[in-house]
């Protein structure tokens, strides 16, 4: 398998990771879109939220949870933050294997905009 995330996960390739346990692992964004833009994923290889079965209920929600945790201790969980998993090419995902986008440290506007289009999607 050549997934950029499992070499992640496997340390054949670095990242500046903010956290980890044994079900999950977290690094900071490559192309940061906020002041702190971490990915939280799980270290079990699933390509997209349309793969994740019921024996995967639990591993999703670690990754909330991981998501909160870093939040809190990055100092803006309680000003709020954004979580987002993107699926497939419409949904905006680059990379397939399911990744958590914890997005903090600014007022976050809704609905997004996308660059492309300048309009609310």
């Amino acid at each position: 398998m050549d997934c950029l995330f499992c070499k992640i996960v496997n340390k054949e390739i670095p990242a500046q990771i903010v956290f980890e346990d044994e079900r999950v692992i977290a690094f900071n964004d490559i192309n940061p879109q906020a002041p702190h833009h971490v990915l939280v994923i799980p270290k079990k290889h699933i390509a997209t939220t349309n793969e994740i079965s019921d024996e995967d209920t639990a591993l999703v929600g670690r990754m909330h949870q991981a998501a909160a945790e870093i939040a809190d201790s990055l100092g803006f969980a309680q000003d709020g933050y954004r979580s987002v998993l993107n699926c497939n090419t419409h949904g905006g995902q680059t990379v397939y294997h399911i990744h958590l986008h914890l997005l903090g440290g600014k007022p976050l506007g809704w609905p997004p905009y996308t660059e492309k289009l300048k309009q609310p999607l």
